[in-house]
């Protein structure tokens, strides 16, 4: 847990990088600080080794861009490579191929991606550049083609996280902290935002039941997309102005509403993906994803195997989690009054060894078994 830790603050640290201006359509929008440091050590001659290409965002996101990214200028800085990131003109799959397409032009090695969106782009480039590896963040077989029958080539690593446990963790600790009026607020129910809530519950059934409390109460809803809206906004008012002491907020920008209404009500939120307590004063924890590590253990593998993954990786979707280092909370920048860094460790451990299981359902139509908690499924 300390090497959790250390990434999770790594990453903190993070959150003063400078954005650059948006990428031009035959460049790399490169992190200028960064990129002096990685070219100065750099002994490769390419342009770029490792290309990151962003989302609709940009690099300072505080989100998947920014610790993806991150991890990326990490592993390239400790290797003597350079790392370019760059931004697609427009959501669509079109405007990611070009950008990978000027990736390789600069002679990138390996291309980098977060998130579902960039599914079918990979299926296109992974056979157009075979000599090229991908890595894809967030991204599961079934987001390869629109009837889920693409597989990922062996050119290409998928990694999709154990978001179950690191809601459990939230779940639990949010819980034996004292608060009994919870709620979970999913963006889309795609199987990411699922698992996390499907462990939440648990989690704060697990604490409830623990404690030898039955009065704990939990809202579940999915707003039905990611973007902050006065709908989402004004569901969460309802929420804290009911008696919700704390939501889980799960979704991407959908935070943003979560935490005005927060605000407004004195309430408090659980953040996700990475630690947002930098970017909400109302976050008292986050359900973590360590990216930056992810990043770093799959390009070591691939250079280390000249530049081509090895069988841990290659062709497959690789799922990572407590036993990974990968998922966890930031215990460091929590603010807990009950729940302490020793439960939190023992309770880690028990999922790492196998003790303890938390049930990874993504069908929207299974609801976790609990004993001490009722939970209010919203439509």
């Amino acid at each position: 847990m300390k090497k959790f830790l250390a990434l999770v603050m790594a990453g903190c640290m993070a959150l003063s990088l400078a954005a650059c201006g948006g990428a031009s359509a035959s460049s790399a929008a490169t992190a200028e600080s960064t990129s002096t440091e990685a070219t100065a050590e750099s002994s490769s001659g390419s342009k770029t080794d490792v290309a990151f290409v962003t989302d609709v965002g940009n690099i300072d996101d505080q989100s998947f861009n920014q610790y993806t990214w991150q991890g990326v200028q990490d592993f390239c800085n400790a290797n003597g490579l350079n790392a370019n990131y760059y931004r697609p003109t427009e959501d669509s799959d079109a405007a990611r191929l070009e950008q990978m397409d000027n990736a390789v032009n600069d002679g990138a090695k390996a291309i980098v991606v977060a998130g579902y969106l960039f599914g079918t782009s990979i299926t296109e480039a992974q056979t157009k550049y075979p000599d090229v590896q991908f890595l894809a963040l967030d991204v599961a077989t079934t987001d390869l083609s629109a009837d889920g029958s693409a597989q990922p080539g062996t050119n290409t690593a998928l990694i999709t996280y154990k978001e179950e446990q690191a809601g459990y963790l939230a779940g639990y600790a949010a819980v034996y902290d004292g608060y009994k009026e919870l709620g979970f607020l999913g963006g889309m129910a795609v199987p990411a935002v699922i698992r996390y809530g499907y462990g939440f519950v648990q989690g704060a059934d697990a604490a409830a039941k623990e404690l030898g409390v039955n009065d704990v109460n939990i809202k579940y809803w999915y707003s039905g997309g990611f973007a902050a809206t006065d709908e989402v906004k004004n569901k969460m008012d309802g929420w804290y102005s009911e008696g919700t002491e704390v939501v889980f907020a799960c979704g991407g920008p959908v935070c943003q509403s979560c935490d005005a209404a927060a605000q407004a009500n004195g309430g408090k939120m659980i953040g996700v993906d990475v630690d947002q307590s930098g970017q909400f004063d109302t976050v008292i924890t986050s359900a973590m994803k360590a990216l930056a590590n992810s990043v770093n253990v799959a390009l070591t593998d691939a250079m280390n195997n000249g530049w081509k993954f090895s069988e841990a990786y290659a062709g497959k979707q690789t799922v990572l989690g407590a036993a990974e280092d990968c998922v966890g909370l930031p215990m460091e920048t929590s603010k807990f009054t009950n729940f302490t860094q020793e439960q939190y460790d023992t309770l880690y451990q028990e999922i790492v060894d196998g003790t303890l299981v938390v049930d990874d359902s993504f069908d929207t139509a299974v609801t976790p078994a609990v004993t001490n908690v009722t939970v209010d499924y919203q439509s």
